[in-house]
């Protein structure tokens, strides 16, 4: 199938993509470091629908699921970043862009995915932004059209990155946890509970879900800078 693709301006992306915007960067390369640790985790089964999630809101996954995005892209892999958090979706913010259409539109069948995902500046990184955000986004998530969006994206990207709402908060990670190859937690240095984030890992482990591990994220060093680790579970 040949995507059918609408262009949108990279400069108007966040500054939260510094794996774009400042790919030499110390925390660039702790992206890549993350982005090493997921491939070499498949050994037993091909990971490529993976699931980004926190155990509460404001915790950075939004920011760590576009960098591992562009990570991905930046090695000539045809990545789709898909904003899964229909309650209060980001990466229309975060590449400036509009939300018209979106992963809902596809979901409801009124548009296909070839007709909604826009091309960024970034070499075979695409978006798909969260759509009009809908009553019922539980239900939505688990239904056959989204088995259905899984197998389509998968027959035309390398990479499908979902980001999630947090676990704590709503059903609907747990949800798609169980549909995807493999999840990554978000934890946020000194703010993320540890009760919180173990709770988390259980809601993951009960949705049969793959946890490939725990990013740390803003945590201070001595240079006033952050970084973000990659641990295991």
């Amino acid at each position: 199938m040949v995507l059918k693709k609408k262009k949108l301006n990279s400069k108007d992306a966040s500054r939260k993509l510094v794996t774009a915007l400042d790919p030499k960067s110390p925390i660039s390369e702790q992206y890549r470091t993350i982005r090493t640790n997921i491939q070499y985790s498949s050994i037993d089964k091909e990971i490529r629908a993976i699931m980004v999630t926190s155990s509460g809101p404001a915790e950075g996954k939004s920011t760590t699921a576009a960098n591992l995005a562009v990570t991905f892209s930046q090695l000539g892999k045809k990545v789709l970043l898909v904003d899964a958090d229909l309650r209060k979706p980001t990466v229309h913010h975060t590449f400036g862009v509009n939300n018209l259409f979106g992963f809902t539109t596809v979901l409801t069948k009124q548009k296909t995915l070839d007709k909604t995902i826009l091309e960024t500046e970034e070499q075979d990184l695409y978006i798909l932004t969260s759509g009009p955000i809908p009553p019922n986004p539980a239900e939505l998530l688990s239904s056959k059209s989204m088995e259905q969006f899984i197998e389509d994206a998968k027959s035309q990207f390398e990479y499908i990155i979902f980001d999630t709402p947090p676990l704590l908060a709503v059903a609907d990670p747990q949800i798609l946890a169980n549909q995807v190859d493999a999840s990554i937690l978000v934890v946020f240095s000194e703010k993320t509970e540890i009760d919180q984030a173990k709770k988390s890992k259980e809601l993951l482990e009960n949705a049969q879900s793959k946890l490939l591990g725990v990013v740390l994220n803003h945590k201070e060093v001595q240079n006033g800078d952050y970084y973000y680790y990659y641990g295991s579970k």
